[in-house]
């Protein structure tokens, strides 16, 4: 443990380990993924992606050593005992910080498959980690605003398209799809600007996750509910690499896939839609009075 050093130090020691560990596996990804392009049948899939797939958890393995290096943080985990990591999930999280995704990544990493996220359009320009997510075949999103859309009508559904080719791939082997149902980070501005109706939480966007259902249902195993609480506030990444992250709670329960929701037309069916709508807002109704319960147990 290095955190008797000052925040400062503690905070370059830890971004020179990840920079460091990056440089290392990302080559290595790239190689691989750069064959799978160059050969492009399944059977080079089949047999590539699941190397891939190790080089990343080695990766991932790398990040939780220097955390457990730099970090002195508390961990209060509950329900993560019997997952399958020969399995398909969906994962479902709420977002506050990026350090979620290390929390994610660090908690689930050979517990179930690697964890893979739809991400924005831009962070593909991300230098080498943008490499990474393309070589593990991270769907790329670009969200369109709805004046873009009624300005390009022939743009809409091209992020459904890439939902339906991403889920295709992610068919092939056991995968864990990772879907962050607010599609941003939750701050006080953003909960005030969307008069959002519930206390900890941002308003929900089921039609990803009704893509990835309708394309998959018959692959999952379970949906992962995921929440996470930082008690003392979520912290900004420069503040946990400097070693402030003090404590996280975390609790997942495994939800059955609702199969009549999975096979219905959620983009044509106005019905099927509005209990999309229904079993999200009733999820979200539940994390939020978790959160809030954990927060008072945790003050």
């Amino acid at each position: 443990m290095l955190n008797f050093l000052p925040p400062l130090v503690v905070g370059l020691i830890a971004s020179l380990l990840l920079a460091l560990n990056a440089l290392f596996w990302v080559p290595i990804l790239l190689i691989f993924a750069l064959l799978k392009l160059i050969i492009p049948i399944k059977k080079m899939r089949l047999l590539i992606d699941p190397l891939l797939l190790r080089i990343a958890e080695a990766w991932i393995a790398g990040n939780s050593g220097w955390m457990r290096l730099t970090q002195r943080t508390r961990w209060d985990v509950q329900g993560i005992e019997g997952l399958n990591y020969r399995s398909w999930y969906l994962v479902n999280c709420n977002h506050q910080s990026w350090v979620d995704i290390l929390v994610l990544q660090h908690l689930f990493n050979r517990r179930i498959p690697l964890l893979k996220f739809f991400l924005k359009q831009q962070l593909m320009w991300v230098p080498v980690m943008g490499l990474a997510w393309w070589a593990l075949d991270f769907p790329f999103m670009r969200r369109h605003s709805e004046e873009f859309l009624k300005k390009h009508p022939e743009m809409r559904g091209k992020d459904q398209a890439t939902t339906r080719q991403a889920c295709e791939k992610f068919a092939l082997i056991p995968t864990s799809v990772m879907n962050f149902l607010e599609g941003t980070r939750f701050t006080t501005a953003k909960h005030q600007r969307q008069k959002s109706p519930y206390k900890h939480l941002l308003k929900p966007k089921a039609g990803g996750l009704a893509l990835a259902l309708n394309a998959m249902g018959d692959k999952f195993q379970a949906i992962l509910d995921v929440t996470i609480v930082y008690p003392d506030g979520a912290p900004q990444f420069w503040q946990f690499l400097k070693g402030r992250l003090q404590r996280v709670v975390v609790r997942v329960r495994a939800l059955p896939v609702p199969q009549q929701l999975a096979q219905g037309d959620y983009a044509g069916d106005a019905a099927v839609r509005e209990a999309y709508q229904q079993w999200v807002h009733q999820l979200w109704l539940d994390k939020d009075a978790q959160i809030e319960t954990l927060l008072s147990a945790s003050a």
